[in-house]
């Protein structure tokens, strides 16, 4: 009963589309409030948030691949503490690149890009939250509508 009311599995194009719509509607949101923050140009900040964005996703990609084959030779299940540890580890690393990157394009201490750092994590909590949930009830009506004998 409970299986017929879940929404069917995301296709492998539509996970593409909400990885690309999180990206754009967070540079949207983060570009010119980045801007205003640091009274630095939109484009300056834009490029910035880029080389982040990318080297994020990189570090997602190269860091689970490393954790997961860390985790079968181990044999770890994934219980809160190795969720907590792949949490801290890939954050960190995340921290690790992302700090110095920050610090010279933005010709600031790597004090000052840490922190710059510390605020974007603190942007994307919220907005990842809300962004996913925006997305479900979207993504829900607009199946609703597709399944509707009207629609």
């Amino acid at each position: 009963r409970l299986a017929a009311m879940m929404p069917p599995d995301k296709t492998l194009r539509e996970r593409r589309l909400h990885a690309v719509l999180y990206e754009v509607c967070a540079m949207a949101l983060l570009v010119p409030l980045g801007s205003w923050l640091l009274d630095a140009g939109l484009g300056h900040v834009g490029v910035l948030a880029l080389l982040m964005s990318s080297i994020a996703m990189s570090w997602n990609m190269l860091f689970n691949a490393l954790f997961e084959r860390l985790e079968r030779r181990a044999g770890w299940q994934r219980t809160p503490l190795v969720r907590s540890v792949h949490a801290i580890a890939f954050e960190g690393g995340l921290v690790f690149l992302c700090v110095p990157v920050a610090a010279w394009w933005m010709a600031i201490s790597y004090w000052q890009a840490f922190l710059l750092d510390v605020g974007i994590l603190l942007f994307f909590l919220p907005y990842t939250y809300v962004f996913n949930w925006c997305y479900d009830h979207a993504r829900a009506r607009l199946l609703a509508r597709r399944l509707s004998p009207q629609g």
